[in-house]
């Protein structure tokens, strides 16, 4: 525990490099957004690519895992959803709450930590796990929000959501990387010198960005936000691991990395769907900021189990 808590160590005082600098406003707000489109747009998506395409698609592919991922997430989706639903919350904030209780910063935290830890052999189960969050899940959330909010749905509504998901460049980042893999084209040295250059940004940038903008988060709304973290941290990898290890028999190794993925903290990208829509983004924003500072433990925890 020791061991993997000084391996861990390094992710989590990047972040807290970045709290600093977000609170002291030596990197402002508009300072932090920059930094994460470029860790987005660029240096993530270049490390994707880069991986992805020295994979097989056999590598990748594993409907075992999937299925185990995902029924281990419903389960926890649905809890806190029936947990929302006797609290009296309308539809639009239960559909929020079920996203912060089970989508974590995978492709933030989740990719650079675990593959600099376990090596690029990781990227296959977390890439699918990432794209099971982003299509269905993802998906699944502006759909709900526009049905409590009195909308329809339509055609023009299901039009935007694909084409936010083909235009979400870790998306398509990895589906490029998998054609160029399938399809077996050389990368030349220049560019795979320019991938591995641009990529490794991504980890230092990704933990700083996500550092800077926790400084902005707020404090409130402790219980629930507790609440939510619990289910984040501790129901959905324990429901995750169960899953996979006694319901679909996954192999060790992937079974291992979803089990990772389950036990990050809450993703950034739901606070800013919170806002867009103006749901509940004040607890949200509290339970980002809490399950990150206790995940230095309880996702230390889990990699130490699962190593």
């Amino acid at each position: 525990m020791v061991e993997i808590f000084l391996k861990t160590l390094p992710f989590f005082a990047l972040i807290g490099i970045g709290y600093w600098a977000g609170w002291k406003q030596f990197f402002t707000k508009e300072a932090t957004g920059y930094l994460t489109k470029f860790v987005f747009y660029f240096a993530l998506s270049a490390m994707l690519f880069h991986f992805s395409a020295n994979l097989q698609l056999s590598e990748v592919w594993d409907v075992q895992l999937i299925l185990a991922y995902l029924f281990g997430t419903i389960i926890v989706y649905a809890l806190a959803s029936i947990v929302g639903y006797f609290r009296g919350l309308n539809l639009p904030t239960i559909a929020i709450e079920a996203q912060c209780a089970v989508i974590g910063n995978a492709g933030f935290l989740g990719i650079p930590m675990l593959a600099m830890l376990f090596g690029p052999k990781v990227i296959g189960p977390v890439m699918l796990v990432l794209a099971t969050d982003l299509i269905i899940f993802s998906s699944l959330v502006v759909i709900l929000i526009t049905i409590g909010q009195g909308g329809h749905m339509s055609f023009s509504i299901l039009k935007k959501i694909t084409l936010g998901l083909a235009s979400n460049p870790m998306i398509a980042a990895m589906s490029l990387g998998l054609f160029w893999s399938v399809w077996q084209i050389p990368i030349p040295d220049p560019m795979n010198e320019f991938l591995s250059i641009l990529g490794g940004a991504a980890t230092p940038g990704a933990l700083f960005a996500i550092g800077a903008s926790l400084a902005s988060k707020s404090s409130e709304r402790i219980g629930i936000a507790s609440w939510l973290s619990f289910c984040k941290l501790i129901l959905h990898p324990i429901a995750v691991a169960m899953s996979a290890i006694y319901i679909f028999d996954v192999e060790p190794f992937s079974g291992g990395l979803i089990i990772a993925c389950a036990a990050m903290p809450v993703a950034g990208n739901i606070y800013m769907l919170a806002q867009h829509y103006d749901v509940a983004p004040l607890r949200v924003s509290a339970t980002i900021l809490l399950s990150t500072v206790i995940s230095i433990l309880t996702l230390t925890a889990v990699i130490a189990w699962i190593s």
